[in-house]
């Protein structure tokens, strides 16, 4: 099924007039999610690295009732991501939505030329610099950021001392760790803007397994393997263990087009249903160290542009419902620095 066809988001979500940036939506995830949003009417941004892929994706959009624009960039730097930025805020007055989806595994532990691990800052950092720079255009349409996590968070450990060096470099540990900073991004973007009582909404969700995005071409030999022998069993054998492209952009999609990503904020989403993390993403006191030494690496204000976040806030996340104005907040986080 795509990502329309489900139960939860059908065509009767109009997204009409909306605009909506996807990172990474030239190939598997991304695209198949920049393609349902535009058959909901969206004009989508289509960012990626790859020169012939974005124009291709563009061309397909325009198909649909909605329509696109290819923006390319490297997002290896914080200069590509800022530089993407400007040349967004440049040519749109509003945006409705971005879903940080670019990222990836990468197999070689390198250095990027700000001098960070490449995994942190492709998949942590740039959606952490990019978010900042367009909430601008995200307030002046009460808009949703949707950040593509993983399951495999449950896994990592954030280790502040891997985030400028590849010695002892592991690339599922720095996957894995990635994808619980962008949890950890999530909830405490969601906890300040509450605080500033802004109408942007946040959260984060796992997509599915997807051994068709082309996402594994960069794992490990045996997780390699076992994609490509999955990708050749029956479909009938392997769909209830792991999901197509399309499949997993149900999720973003849903969050993006239907009431729930208006009315709740900082929440993990599994099958379009909020989901508890591991008790390592919902630390306060982690967040807010990763928050603040990430505001350092990409030399910005910790205020991230927001109004002041008192300091004896212990809430981790809150998950607000507009429409009746009842809130509910988890517990405090354990983190001990």
């Amino acid at each position: 099924m795509t990502a329309i066809e489900t139960g939860t988001v059908t065509p009767g979500h109009r997204l009409a007039e909306s605009v909506v940036l996807v990172t990474g939506a030239t190939a598997g995830i991304g695209r198949e999610t920049a393609l349902a949003l535009g058959r909901l009417g969206a004009h989508v941004i289509v960012h990626g690295r790859d020169q012939q892929r974005g124009p291709a994706v563009v061309s397909a959009l325009e198909s649909t009732p909605g329509g696109g624009s290819f923006m390319p960039a490297d997002f290896a730097t914080q200069k590509g991501v800022t530089g993407f930025a400007d040349r967004v805020q440049a040519e749109y007055d509003g945006l409705d939505a971005l879903v940080n989806n670019a990222g990836g595994w990468f197999t070689d532990g390198r250095l990027t030329d700000d001098g960070l691990e490449y995994t942190f800052a492709v998949n942590h950092l740039a959606p952490f610099r990019l978010t900042h720079e367009l909430l601008p255009l995200l307030a002046t349409r009460q808009g949703r950021v949707v950040t593509v996590a993983s399951d495999v968070h449950r896994q990592g450990t954030i280790d502040f001392e891997k985030t400028r060096t590849i010695s002892d470099y592991n690339s599922w540990q720095a996957y894995c760790r990635s994808k619980l900073a962008n949890i950890l991004f999530t909830r405490e973007l969601a906890r300040r803007l509450e605080i500033s009582d802004t109408t942007v909404t946040a959260n984060s969700l796992h997509p599915g397994i997807v051994p068709g995005s082309g996402f594994f071409r960069n794992a490990p030999l045996p997780v390699r393997l076992l994609t490509r022998v999955a990708q050749l069993l029956p479909d009938t054998m392997v769909s209830e263990v792991v999901d197509t492209p399309a499949e997993a952009a149900a999720t973003p999609v849903y969050l993006v087009a239907t009431q729930a990503g208006n009315t709740h904020t900082g929440q993990y989403f599994v099958d379009q249903s909020p989901t508890e993390p591991s008790a390592e993403a919902t630390e306060t006191r982690l967040a807010r160290r990763l928050w603040t030494r990430s505001a350092e690496l990409a030399g910005i204000a910790p205020d991230y542009g927001l109004d002041p976040v008192p300091a004896d806030t212990t809430d981790s996340h809150v998950t607000v419902h507009r429409s009746n104005g009842q809130t509910a907040s988890s517990d405090a986080g354990k983190y001990q620095e």
